[in-house]
């Protein structure tokens, strides 16, 4: 069998043994106190009955004894160990051998049924992320070699096979296929890869040969870092589960003096029967243990981490999970944001006696070395092949343009407006809302190329139904023409625009609308110049998909789908699993305070105490785990 590691911190056929060890425990334990039971009923010598409850008591009790005493030395006394421990003994020392076992028996019935469930989320979300390449075909002087991928180089040259997991990130060289990419983004249409594009470490491999050249090695890899993300999400406490840490050190010493009060004062005081007060105290213990709250709280925020992730949205902390409830502000980037990133060439203005494609072809030229999304698209407009050896002088002007000599003889420019005025060609600026690039040949402007970015499908929907979920202002920051920048805002119906900016002049932007907030403020962002802007807003959301490395590592959430309406799944997602949280206290401490109320007056007794306890833990997990199922 193979041994694979489970999202429990263990591997799957540990966790499997652990699972029978608990069962055998169970039916041993069991069987001792039923025999115990049934030698008591039937007459049998007192020693000899007694002496079945304590190897039954020991099986079922010892290792929360031998805990409990382990957590003293480490100056942790007050825990639900030491409860049972105390209570139990005290149940034992009074004569009540039968409860004491009982206590035992169903609270280690309820453990195991709490085992199981946190199990069962954690393999959902193992099996979920289940991403992880068990080899790589690297193609190596003509041959197929099957190696680990942690082995595997950048600018090695691999082999996928259909059926086959992409080991790593690489451009596809050979080959084209459909690639599932489900697993990585939540979206099950699957996508084309041809040569040139892209392909992601964990997708899947259709249904073609493709050779991939590998841009990153396997610990910089797509599947690695979203293994990572996942395995750590657990790491970082939602404040509703701080409380619940901080809750549970003063709620537990609390009952334990409560617990001794109820033993000590009546009989002191009023005349009340020891034993009968020591009962009640011991019965306080076993109720006040706080197993619901302590179990199911963390597993609500797991399982919603772990529902999220399903639908393509990475959530690197609880906090940040219970943070996407309180938004006040939603910042975007525009390019590769809202807009697809990718450009077209819509319109060319020839002027001068050029004509159309002639006015295309000089603007190739000039973008010929640039891997700029704006010189990829006039190059894909062209559709033609340059002579790069005819190039030469070739520099780029920041802020403004390119400059190339071609052929020897003609100086080639093409930019920005500004490019123009630098060089004193006259020209009127078009007033078209686009990207412009304008062109000169030796001086003599020769036309204008237009170029516009789409937004995306998702951009609408997501915009509105943040303002209906009651995100009060939604701001576009972008270092695009305030102009361009307006218009899409206009029509994505975004509050309030800001064009020209530089990465630093983002960050003081952000700055400034943190001041205003009155919740949280969220950044949406997918470029490398989007990284500090992400890094200082109080949640950081990169687009993963297509997003730099450093705007993913900046962030605190990222979305695999490069959908910016998966943050309001994210926000749906948050919201329930707050509903669960709120209703698991509720619950938890309800029972506790009814319970605790009955037992200190003598109502309850050692069996209601245990189903009490038990039940309100079981009933809290189960709830815990509806986040899973519902998202």
């Amino acid at each position: 069998m193979t041994r694979t590691e489970t999202g429990c911190g263990c591997t799957s056929d540990t966790c499997e043994s652990g699972g029978n060890y608990e069962i055998i425990k169970l039916i041993a334990g069991g069987a001792m106190f039923a025999a115990g039971i049934i030698l008591n009923i039937i007459g049998v010598n007192y020693l000899i009955s007694l002496a079945v409850y304590i190897v039954s008591y020991l099986i079922l009790g010892g290792g929360i004894i031998l805990r409990a005493l382990k957590n003293i030395t480490r100056g942790q006394v007050f825990d639900e160990n030491f409860l049972m421990s105390v209570a139990t003994i005290g149940a034992f020392a009074i004569g009540e051998y039968p409860e004491a076992v009982a206590v035992m028996l169903f609270y280690n019935v309820g453990e195991y049924f709490q085992e199981l469930a946190v199990r069962r989320s954690k393999k959902s979300i193992t099996d979920l992320m289940d991403i992880r390449p068990d080899y790589a075909n690297l193609l190596k002087n003509g041959e197929i070699i099957r190696v680990s991928p942690q082995t595997v180089n950048i600018g090695d040259v691999i082999t996928v096979k259909p059926g086959e997991k992409i080991p790593l990130d690489g451009i596809v060289a050979e080959g084209k296929s459909m690639i599932d990419t489900s697993a990585l983004t939540g979206e099950s249409v699957p996508r084309r890869a041809r040569v040139s594009d892209a392909v992601l470490s964990g997708s899947i491999n259709i249904n073609g040969v493709l050779t991939v050249e590998v841009t990153k090695t396997f610990g910089e890899s797509t599947v690695s870092k979203i293994i990572d993300l996942v395995e750590n999400a657990s790491g970082k406490k939602a404040p509703t589960e701080s409380f619940i840490t901080k809750f549970a050190r003063y709620y537990t010493p609390a009952v334990v003096g409560l617990a001794a009060l109820i033993a000590v004062i009546p009989p002191l005081f009023f005349s009340g029967i020891w034993v009968d007060w020591i009962h009640r105290g011991l019965i306080f213990l076993v109720i006040s243990c706080p197993c619901a709250l302590v179990v199911s709280i963390p597993l609500s925020f797991f399982g919603g981490i772990g529902g999220a992730s399903r639908r393509g949205v990475l959530i690197k902390g609880g906090n940040y999970l219970e943070a996407l409830n309180n938004l006040d502000i939603v910042v975007f980037d525009k390019t590769g944001t809202l807009t697809k990133g990718v450009f077209k060439v819509t319109n060319i203005q020839p002027s001068g006696g050029y004509t159309e494609s002639e006015v295309l072809e000089l603007a190739a030229k000039a973008e010929a070395f640039s891997n700029h999304p704006i010189a990829l698209s006039i190059n894909d407009a062209f559709g033609g092949e340059t002579d790069k050896s005819q190039l030469t002088d070739y520099n780029e002007i920041a802020g403004h343009g390119i400059s190339v000599r071609s052929g020897g003889q003609t100086t080639i420019l093409a930019g920005n407006y500004k490019l123009m005025q630098m060089y004193n060609i006259p020209c009127e600026e078009s007033q078209s809302i686009g990207t412009k690039v304008y062109i000169a040949v030796d001086d003599v402007f020769a036309g204008c190329i237009e170029i516009s970015d789409e937004i995306k499908h998702g951009s609408h929907g997501a915009i509105a139904a943040l303002k209906a979920k009651g995100v009060r202002k939604t701001v576009m920051l972008t270092g695009d023409n305030r102009q361009i920048a307006e218009a899409v805002a206009a029509e994505l119906k975004i509050d309030d625009v800001y064009g020209n900016l530089l990465p630093h002049e983002k960050v003081g932007m952000a700055e400034k609308l943190n001041e205003d907030k009155q919740g949280k403020l969220a950044f949406v962002g997918d470029g490398i110049n989007d990284a500090p802007v992400l890094a200082c807003a109080d949640i950081g959301i990169a687009m993963g998909g297509l997003g730099s490395d450093a705007a993913i590592e900046a962030a605190d959430i990222v979305l695999m789908t490069d959908d910016p309406s998966a943050l309001v799944t994210a926000i749906d997602i948050a919201r329930f699993t707050k509903r669960i949280v709120r209703q698991n206290i509720i619950l938890a401490l309800g029972i506790k305070a009814v319970v605790l109320l009955l037992g200190a007056l003598g109502i309850a007794t050692m069996w209601e105490a245990v189903f009490a306890d038990v039940g309100a833990s079981l009933i809290a997990v189960l709830n815990a785990t509806r986040i899973l199922r519902n998202s």
